[in-house]
């Protein structure tokens, strides 16, 4: 056998070997190929033999939807001309009505897991739980996610209306006019006079409150010194909100996480193509300890979901309220060649220090994060709640300078909070008596032991 022969039969052998041995090579393309052939075949059919004329553009991303449509609802194709819009929207600002939106696998409603507070949406009266069924009138049934965010969104300074059902089964319609949204991330309890944030929702012993609305690229800046002052202040304890909380940015809720911890897990995150990302607390910057809750709803999702859950199985805070959504995937925004646009695409799931998976996958039964004081709050209640803080957050004309309300002669365990708030009064209650019993503690630690007398 020549050399030229014994050349071409090891290469022979050599691709087949590869072909077999290596992922996503020779065998992974010639399936692609056989894909993208098949789609090609059916797009000439449609084009030359369909019996009207066909839009290409709609053709290109039906086929994209479909494929997507078999995946979970929060992967989807971004196309070139949405691209800044979906990037402004990572970010904390963005061009619409402020509404975070998910869809019922099963069932297909488009559900509201919340308005964005101070959004269009949030002013005209979308509450999160509300199924949206109507677009400018237009029935979106049998529309996926990705199409019906793309009717309402729009120019900036135009109008839309969503019809949807409430929780109590009312059906309106509600209209609202497209902006610009910067969403401001941090909050406290209420506003004083001056329209500063009142952070305190107990003067005696001082518990604090603060709510984050969703995770974007400055909550950690704007938490720190706030968090800061308030121990310079003589805070006692800490009650932190995520109720109504979508989510928003990994990165920033570990880094929030890493605030109250100084070491132990924060999260991992896993995927079936993806190795295991373990992220750890450090002890440096980790402010000094004090009793802290952390409250959850059924609509405190994902971002929020590993903050919540991760205070509690480090066993640094107790979590109060309900059971959280359940939103714990991984997405990536994957550029595609020739600026064709990008694609969002989940890679894998989060995984609280238990290891408990927090992600509702369908039919599951176990989810996201359970809290230690279960207090359930039905539509109305939530409803309640909603409006209540909105009115607490709003910015007044400052009033002058005047007495407010009294710090010394309250009553040492009476709390600020209104009746209406049944799991922030659980909370204060909580961290009020934690505060107390730590007290009683350093009192009794404190006394000198005497010889009982002979």
């Amino acid at each position: 056998m020549n050399r030229e022969r014994v050349a071409w039969a090891v290469s022979v052998v050599a691709i087949a070997f590869l072909a077999f041995q290596i992922p996503g090579s020779l065998a992974q393309r010639d399936d692609d190929y056989a894909f993208v052939r098949t789609l090609v075949d059916i797009h000439r059919q449609v084009a030359n033999n369909y019996v009207e004329p066909v839009d290409e553009d709609k053709l290109r991303q039906g086929a994209i939807d479909g494929m997507l449509g078999q995946l979970d609802p929060f992967s989807m194709y971004v196309p070139p001309v949405r691209q800044e819009e979906f990037d402004r929207l990572l970010e904390g600002t963005f061009k619409g009505v402020g509404i975070q939106l998910d869809q019922d696998e099963k069932t297909g409603d488009v559900q509201v897991v919340s308005p964005l507070e101070g959004s269009p949406a949030f002013r005209a009266g979308v509450l999160a739980g509300d199924v949206i069924f109507k677009v400018n009138g237009e029935d979106i049934k049998g529309l996926r996610l990705p199409e019906v965010v793309k009717k309402i969104a729009g120019p900036l300074g135009t109008e839309v209306a969503l019809t949807v059902r409430h929780a109590s089964g009312e059906e309106v319609q509600l209209k609202m006019v497209r902006e610009e949204i910067v969403v401001p991330t941090v909050k406290g309890y209420q506003r004083k006079p001056d329209n500063s944030w009142d952070y305190y929702v107990c003067n005696d012993p001082r518990i604090a409150y603060l709510r984050i609305t969703q995770f974007t690229g400055e909550t950690f800046d704007k938490l720190k010194p706030i968090m800061q002052g308030l121990l310079n202040d003589g805070m006692k304890g800490f009650i932190l909100d995520l109720r109504f909380n979508p989510g928003g940015r990994l990165d920033q809720a570990k880094e929030v996480v890493d605030l109250f911890l100084k070491d132990g897990i924060i999260v991992s995150v896993k995927g079936r193509n993806r190795p295991e990302d373990i992220s750890y607390a450090h002890a440096d910057g980790t402010l000094p300890d004090f009793p802290m809750a952390v409250l959850i709803n059924e609509h405190s999702a994902s971002a929020s979901e590993i903050v919540a859950g991760s205070l509690k199985d480090n066993h640094r805070a107790l979590v109060v309220g309900a059971r959280s959504y359940g939103k714990g995937s991984v997405q990536e925004v994957v550029p595609l060649e020739g600026k064709s646009g990008e694609l969002k695409i989940t890679v894998a799931y989060y995984y609280l220090p238990s290891g408990r998976l927090v992600h509702r996958k369908k039919d599951a039964t176990d989810w996201g994060v359970e809290p230690q004081i279960n207090v359930p709050m039905d539509a109305d209640a939530q409803r309640r709640v909603v409006l209540q803080q909105f009115e607490q957050e709003l910015l007044r004309r400052p009033m002058p300078k005047v007495a407010t309300r009294q710090t010394t002669t309250a009553a040492a365990t009476q709390p600020t909070t209104r009746p209406t708030d049944v799991q922030l009064d659980a909370a204060v209650s909580t961290m009020v008596g934690y505060v107390v019993l730590q007290g009683e503690r350093r009192l009794v630690a404190s006394q000198p032991m005497t010889r009982p007398a002979e």
